[in-house]
């Protein structure tokens, strides 16, 4: 793969973790306002994005244990970066959407 490809990776990365995110604080404000089963549903829609997020990544791991050389550029590193950032806020999402379930009993 050459830089270009990587940075293109890099790009993918970056773009399913953001959708996932924007979709993980929306559903935030959806469970702060009670509507906890569209705070659900976004949860489970940023969680497809960040399957296709761990596609790419996955993709360009296994042509690096494979033995390709591989070329990593900055935006590489962003999308990683972001990428770990919004599976850990997914996490944390979860837990918040339940104590707002849980005091809304």
């Amino acid at each position: 793969m050459t830089k270009e490809d990587v940075t293109m990776v890099g790009f993918e990365i970056v773009a399913y973790a953001g959708d996932a995110r924007s979709k993980l604080m929306i559903a935030l404000n959806k469970a702060q306002n009670g509507e906890f089963e569209e705070a659900e549903n976004l949860v489970k829609e940023a969680e497809e994005c960040l399957v296709g997020a761990h596609n790419s990544q996955t993709d360009i791991l296994g042509k690096e244990a494979a033995g390709e050389d591989l070329e990593m550029s900055f935006i590489m590193i962003h999308g990683q970066d972001h990428l770990m950032t919004t599976i850990l806020l997914k996490e944390l999402m979860k837990h918040l959407i339940e104590l707002y379930k849980r005091g809304a009993k």
